[in-house]
């Protein structure tokens, strides 16, 4: 286990427990989805460079769509 892996894991899974919190207060689904996929994955991950890459990815992907759903 490397050390920027044990980081970077540690950031999406707290960034993913906020933003499932944020889905669960509000009742929608895909801030909920979107955080426990970020909280979960990184067990599944061991390369580094693809576990922020997928992070980055889901993050993107969430915002992407919080802009395409107000419009």
């Amino acid at each position: 286990m490397d050390a920027a892996w044990l980081m970077w894991s540690g950031l999406f899974s707290i960034l993913g427990m906020a933003i499932f919190t944020y889905g669960r207060r509000k009742n929608v689904a895909a801030p909920t989805l979107i955080g426990v996929a970020l909280m979960v994955y990184p067990y599944f991950v061991s390369n580094t460079y693809l576990m922020v890459g997928v992070g980055v990815f889901l993050i993107g992907g969430l915002f992407v769509g919080s802009r395409l759903e107000g419009s």
